[in-house]
Parts: C-alpha cells; structure tokens; sequence
C-alpha cells in the first residue's frame, strides 16, 4: 500500500522507564493481553494497557477501558524497560478516540520493518448502526519505535486480537477473533489480505473464543487460544499441519485463574532456549478484573510435541541479585501456616507487597537469587514489628547454611536493619527466609550488599 506519509501518525518516544519484577512483570501501570516477540536478542512485550474508566467520558465503569499501548523490553527476563506510548486513540485517523477500546495487539519483524497490528472501534458505522472493531497497523524502524499508523484498517476484517505468524516459506497469516477465530494470508506488504478469510474449525462451539495466538514448532502448528468452557477463560490449544488447518484439540496450557481474573490472554515464546508463557491476572487489582497484570512463566513441551500445562507462579521467570530488593512476597513455595502476603498500602497497589509471618518455623522459599563471583558482606531488611521478632536467611534449604539472623526491632513504623553475613558461596542459589518466633513481624525486602 503506497501511503502518503502526511497520513502517518509519528510518536516521539518519552524518556525510558526501568521496572524490576518477578509477577507481574510490570509493576507501575496496569498491563494485558501480552503478546511477547523476540526482536535483536531481547524479548519485546507488546500488551495492552488497562486504566480506570475517566471522568466525563460516558463510559462503562465496569468495563475494559484502554487508550493507548506502550511496548517494553529486556534482555533477561528480570529487567524491564518502558519505551513509552508507540500508538493512541487520539493518534490514529480510522480510530474512534472516545472509544478506549484498543484490546490486545501484535507486532512482528519483516524486511528491517516491524508491524504492529492492534485492534479498535471504527468512526465508521456499518449497515446494523455498529461501530464494531477494526484491526490497523503501525509501522517502525525499530521495535520501540516511533510507530507510523495507517490511515486505515486492513481491509476485509472485521474483528478483535490480531495474530501474525510468518511461516518458514515466507508467507504470512494474520488471525483474529470475533465469535470465531478466523485466518487469512497476508500479501508482502503486511497491510493487505492475500486471501479470503476463512473460519478455523474443529474447535470448541459453545462458550467464548478469543485471543488467537498462532506459532510452529517443529513441523507443527499450535493454535492457542482462550476458551470459555465453564464461567471464565482457561487457555486451550489446538495442533494441525497447516497453518489454516484443519487443527485438532490437543488440551489446556493453563487452567482458570484461581483468584476469578474473568480474562485470560497470552503469548508464548522461545528465547534463549527456553519456552515461556506470557498471560495476564489481575494482580495489582483483586476487586476489579478489568484492571489486569503481565506475568510469565516457563513453558515445557512432551516428547511427542504436545504442552505440559503451566502452573501460575508468583516467582515467574529471571534471575534475581542478590543486590536488588529482594522480595519475599513473590516466594517460589512457603509453609503451610505462618506466612501471608498483603498489600504495602491498599490506597496504592503499585507500591507492591509485604510479606508477614507470625509462627516460629514458618518459611518463604525464593529461587534462582544470582550472587555472582562478588564477596557480600552484609544484609539489609525493611522490617515491621509492633513487638520484635527473629528472622533466619538460610542457603537452599530451610535447614541450609545459615547465612544471616536479624533480630527484628520493636516499633510501629518500618525499619532498615544491617547484618552481617556468612557462608555465603558464588552463583545462583535459592534462598529460605525462616521465622525463628511466634511474634508477628513483616519483610518488605531484603538485599545484600
């Protein structure tokens, strides 16, 4: 498509913001619908962007309500960058900028060029007097961007989270959802159908389907999806030879969330070796599952090709240093009683969690903590503790090397206490945080420096 770049939307790129995080992988903004590409040996996550319904808008207050989409990066699973805003509501000319409805997207590489592929409501009003959803693309240089917005949506789809998979021939497919799950080729140009679209069958009929995602591996054709079969959505997949179909159902990469998060939607990926799902909760917002949260998680395959199902986790994926804040509250496993994870400050969900243990005994595991070839000599802990109590770091095992005991301090208020440590030994290692008390204390983090 020869388009006039006077129609192009340019996004100049704000100044970079770096986040921490186990899961979520995003802590200072809401997150969903990740769809994680890997782009120059680092893995790109395009999400969309949750954020509470505004004032004076006329809009649903228990409704999904976004406006816009950033893109992150990382080269470690650990470390995450925010390049900004790359496409908005108020920035694309087909779009309806009082709709907030820009839902989960896509991005791939073709050429040097990266298309990102996003859905949207239309200015446009169809023959039933809908709005309904279009799926536009944006094109950049690089993949954080600036991203240039078409001045339309690709014609012939009607629809929701877009998918684009090239195959290994060169030809690339786009799919989307809209009550089915739906497939065309792509012409060269990435802005053009090539084909028809055609409905992919085979797969459940009754209850909701969304959020194709499709990839090969090894011959095979995966497609994954989120699949309402009781009240709210598990992820499901199906596998075939072609990369129309016919596929075949195969089973479930994750089951539903077990906090009542009504959506689920996803990605997966290959990078560095290791399969990974990206998926979303609703962490940072237990009341309100409109407001979702990125989380990965590692992702294994059988013998014969098919997926072992993912259990959520709280640790996620990465290496932790032992020189960052490390926080118990995304534990690997704990004890069956004594320990409990609360908000910091309920008025503020992003400022994270603390973790409170209130039995002797009681335990936190935290896996893969890096602390590389470097001599650490001390431990800091933010504590609470209205009455004081004992805390126990040990090395790989809950009755492992003892590495440090803080006698927590008596007060009201949160306190950063210096130890020294010992036994400490290079590499990575999973670490245990006991309770040595039946007084109640809590830990925001812990570091060693």
């Amino acid at each position: 498509m020869n388009t006039p770049r006077s129609f192009f939307l340019m996004l100049l790129l704000p100044l970079c913001i770096f986040t921490k995080a186990q899961n979520p992988v995003i802590r200072n903004q809401f997150t969903a619908d990740p769809t994680a590409r890997v782009f120059q040996s680092k893995v790109y996550l395009f999400p969309s962007h949750d954020i509470q319904a505004p004032e004076g808008k006329n809009l649903r207050k228990d409704w999904f309500c976004m406006a816009d989409y950033h893109v992150f990066s990382s080269d470690n699973l650990t470390d995450w960058t925010d390049h900004g805003v790359i496409v908005s509501q108020n920035g694309v000319q087909w779009v309806d900028s009082t709709s907030y409805s820009m839902w989960a997207p896509d991005c791939v590489e073709r050429n040097g060029k990266y298309y990102f592929y996003f859905p949207a409501n239309t200015k446009r009003v169809d023959a039933n007097g809908r709005r309904g959803f279009g799926i536009g693309v944006a094109i950049a240089d690089r993949p954080e961007g600036p991203y240039a917005a078409l001045p339309e949506p690709i014609a012939n789809v009607r629809g929701i989270d877009p998918c684009v998979m090239i195959d290994k021939d060169g030809q690339a497919y786009l799919y989307w959802s809209q009550g089915n799950i739906y497939a065309a080729k792509l012409k060269e140009n990435m802005t053009e159908l090539a084909s028809e679209p055609v409905i992919l069958k085979n797969l459940p009929e009754k209850g909701l389907k969304e959020g194709p995602f499709v990839f090969e591996r090894a011959g095979k054709y995966y497609l994954t999806f989120p699949h309402v079969e009781n009240k709210i959505e598990r992820l499901e997949y199906a596998m075939g030879d072609n990369p129309l179909g016919p596929f075949k159902m195969a089973g479930v990469i994750m089951d539903e969330a077990p906090n009542g998060c009504w959506t689920n939607h996803h990605s997966l990926v290959n990078f560095k070796n290791q399969w990974y799902l990206f998926y979303h909760q609703n962490d940072l917002s237990p009341r309100f599952d409109k407001n979702r949260s990125v989380r990965a998680d590692s992702l294994f395959f059988n013998a014969d090709g098919t997926i072992r199902k993912v259990e959520p986790t709280l640790r996620g994926v990465g290496l932790t240093a032992a020189s960052d804040e490390i926080q118990l509250d995304r534990y690997s496993k704990i004890s069956d009683r004594g320990v409990e994870v609360n908000f910091l400050d309920t008025t503020s969900n992003f400022k994270g969690w603390k973790t409170r243990f209130s039995v002797r005994d009681a335990w936190v595991q935290y896996n893969s903590v890096d602390f590389g070839s470097r001599s650490l000599k001390s431990l800091l802990v933010k504590t609470t503790s209205e009455t004081g109590g004992v805390l126990q770091l040990r090395l790989n095992r809950v009755d492992g090397p003892l590495l440090a005991e803080i006698q927590i301090p008596a007060g009201k208020e949160w306190k950063t206490t210096k130890v020294t440590v010992r036994n400490l030994q290079p590499g990575v290692h999973h670490l245990f945080a006991v309770s040595k008390t039946d007084a109640p204390f809590e830990v925001d983090w812990i570091s060693f420096q």
